[in-house]
C-alpha cells in the first residue's frame, strides 16, 4: 500500500515549500547557527548574545538613547531597558540623563565596555569568516548584495523606507 496516496494533504504541503528550497527557512537556520557559534565564542568573556547586539550598536556610536538602541537592535523598549540594566550591573555601560531633554536616557560604554570591542570583534569576524569559508571574494559580494536586495524588498513591502546599511 502506498502511504503517500492515502495522505494527499501531507504530500501537497511538503511539495508546496520543502525546507531545502525555502529561503525563509534557510535564512533562519543560517542565522540560528551563526548565533550559536558566536555565543560559543563570546560566552567566555561574560557577554550574552543579547548584550552583544547592544555592544555592537554602542561601539558604532556611543551615547545612543535607549529608544535608538531599541530600533537598531530590534527589541521592544522594556526588553532594551532590561538588557541595559543588566549590562550596567555588569560594568559594561552607564546610563546618563540627557542634559537637553530630561525625558531621554543616553547609554555610554564604560572603559570595560570599550575594551571588549578589541576582544570580541575579532571573534565575530572569525564566525563570519568560518561561515563563508570557501567563498571567493566575488561569491561573498554576490551573497551580500543578494541579502541586501532581499532586505530592501521586504522593507518596501512592510512600508518602511530604511536604508539597508553596509
Amino acid at each position: 500500500m502506498n502511504i503517500r496516496s492515502e495522505s494527499p494533504a501531507a504530500d501537497e504541503s511538503e511539495s508546496y515549500l520543502p525546507f531545502d528550497v525555502s529561503i525563509g527557512y534557510q535564512v533562519r537556520q543560517t542565522h540560528r547557527l551563526m548565533q550559536r557559534y558566536l555565543q560559543l565564542k563570546i560566552d567566555p568573556h561574560g557577554v550574552s548574545l543579547g548584550m552583544w547586539y547592544f555592544l555592537r550598536a554602542l561601539w558604532d556610536k556611543d551615547g545612543r538613547t535607549q529608544r535608538e538602541l531599541s530600533v537598531i537592535v530590534g527589541t521592544m523598549e522594556p526588553t532594551t531597558l532590561t538588557a541595559i540594566r543588566s549590562m550596567e550591573r555588569g560594568g559594561l555601560v552607564k546610563r546618563v540623563r540627557n542634559s537637553k531633554d530630561k525625558r531621554k536616557i543616553n547609554v555610554f560604554l564604560t572603559e570595560r565596555g570599550h575594551k571588549l570591542k578589541e576582544e570580541l570583534l575579532p571573534l565575530a569576524k572569525e564566525v563570519v569568516g568560518k561561515a563563508v569559508e570557501g567563498f571567493s571574494d566575488s561569491e561573498r559580494q554576490v551573497f551580500l548584495d543578494s541579502m541586501k536586495k532581499v532586505q530592501s524588498n521586504l522593507l518596501r513591502q512592510i512600508g518602511e523606507d530604511h536604508v539597508v546599511d553596509d
